[in-house]
């Protein structure tokens, strides 16, 4: 069985190597793409269906019903911005649909507090090699298939 995982903004998907932090660079969270999104104000929406099981301003995790769980990460250090400039629409503990809006954030205004926007998106709990179908260097719309996840 194959898990589709969605892109959560819409703009170019890029390596993980691109994200200009180790921890996300190196896949030491999980394996994965990374958006750069378009600058302007948008909502992230969930690449899956699931339930909101870890959710911050910047950054939050879907898990599906088979325990498959993605992580979002919306800039690179952005917790040092404590919320601001994201707006939450759900709860933690909430089921969602792919493609149901999760936040709205303007990533061209991350950009000029200084933090890159770029959004790693990760399967955690899984390896590199159960990823297929990567959607790297292209353009996409929120929503837009990121990756097949074998499950």
């Amino acid at each position: 069985m194959s898990l589709r995982v969605g892109s959560p903004v819409a703009g170019r998907v890029v390596a993980l190597s691109a994200v200009p932090d180790p921890v996300f660079s190196q896949a030491m969270v999980g394996p994965g793409v990374a958006v750069d999104p378009l600058r302007s104000k948008a909502d992230v929406v969930s690449p899956l269906d699931g339930t909101v099981v870890t959710l911050h301003p910047h950054a939050f995790v879907v898990a599906g019903t088979d325990g498959a769980a993605v992580l979002v990460h919306l800039g690179i250090d952005t917790v040092k911005r404590k919320g601001e400039g994201f707006e939450l629409h759900v709860v933690k503990g909430e089921e969602v649909r792919a493609g149901q809006r999760i936040v709205t954030w303007d990533p061209a205004e991350v950009e000029a507090a200084g933090f890159a926007p770029i959004c790693p998106v990760i399967a955690l709990d899984a390896s590199a090699e159960v990823l297929g179908g990567l959607a790297l260097d292209t353009d996409v719309a929120a929503n837009d298939a990121l990756f097949a996840w074998s499950r």
